[in-house]
């Protein structure tokens, strides 16, 4: 894949998330730099409290920058923007919630909470033209019209995030943020969702982050992965790259947790667990490219290292 002919829809450079509450203060991301590139699925992966969710967040303006920007279709959108920017990047960019029973108003019909950005935005001429959008979106993610009429609590966990899936692209977004939109699902349903998410992509040229902890289900979905822990970036490869040479070792110890379906070899498997190393004032960590689009974060010594690792010892 040639990342230097594509569009990039969305850049994150150099972004700082810091919670603060009272005298005390919490740096949730640190220094997190990527590129989304437009119509691809870019995955970002890591264990809970890593700061992914933050990360997603901060796109959609939910969580505000400390530091660093984010840029939207080459203009940045972190920071105060006018009022026409402001209702054009909630329009563009929208985000599918890990939990469907949460995000989910629980007194409005299915119809109204389909429809409540299209009032908002005022994206109908006509109460009938309103009605086709809604129809057409329930339709697309395989609901019935006559779950319109339905209230949240009616559904089942996957039929929620259906619901939740449909709300979203009847804005006709650019971008979509998925915040683990399957965890909470069935594995049977997690499937059906994924499949959703495809095509929609396919027939709308729909670009995602996809945010999950769970690396046996992003290599389905994602073109790349950006693999964070303790809100700093460690690893950034394309899909099969990244599962085929595994660099660092917070990414080897998420490819051990993946189960695998034999039962005996399962049994068999050795857990490779991951201890994080201090590093001094004098080693400089760094993300560095390594060639073939793997970027891995670490000392020179530990860069040049896994070069020779990936690549041999030219």
């Amino acid at each position: 894949m040639d990342n230097q002919n594509k569009e990039v829809l969305l850049s994150v450079q150099n972004l700082d998330v810091v919670f603060k509450q009272g005298k005390n203060s919490f740096k949730a991301v640190s220094d997190v730099s990527f590129d989304i590139y437009k119509g691809e699925t870019l995955s970002l992966v890591g264990e809970s409290g890593s700061g992914k969710t933050t990360i997603g967040r901060a796109i959609v303006r939910i969580n505000p920058c400390t530091n660093g920007a984010i840029y939207f279709k080459g203009e940045k959108i972190s920071g105060k923007l006018p009022r026409a920017k402001d209702r054009e990047v909630i329009r563009k960019i929208q985000m599918v919630f890990q939990d469907p029973a949460a995000s989910l108003n629980e007194r409005a019909t299915i119809e109204y909470i389909i429809s409540e950005g299209l009032y908002n935005f005022h994206l109908f001429d006509s109460d009938r033209e309103r009605m086709e959008k809604v129809e057409k979106a329930i339709n697309d993610v395989g609901l019935l019209p006559e779950h319109l009429t339905r209230y949240p609590h009616e559904f089942s966990g996957g039929q929620r995030q259906r619901v939740g899936l449909a709300r979203s692209i009847v804005m006709e977004p650019e971008l979509i943020v998925a915040d683990e939109p399957i965890s909470a699902l069935d594995v049977s349903i997690r499937a059906q969702v994924l499949n959703l998410l495809k095509k929609f992509q396919q027939e709308r040229g729909l670009t995602y982050l996809f945010i999950a902890h769970d690396l046996s289900i992003v290599r389905f979905i994602s073109d790349r992965i950006v693999v964070i822990y303790k809100g700093r970036i460690m690893e950034v490869a394309e899909t099969e790259e990244l599962f085929q040479y595994p660099l660092h070792p917070y990414t080897r110890s998420l490819m051990s947790a993946i189960p695998i379906p034999d039962p005996i070899l399962e049994k068999k498997k050795k857990l490779f667990v991951y201890e994080p190393k201090e590093y001094g004032e004098s080693d400089h960590p760094s993300l560095q490219d390594l060639g073939n689009g793997h970027w891995l974060y670490g000392t020179p010594e530990e860069i040049n290292g896994a070069r020779r690792k990936r690549f041999g010892e030219e």
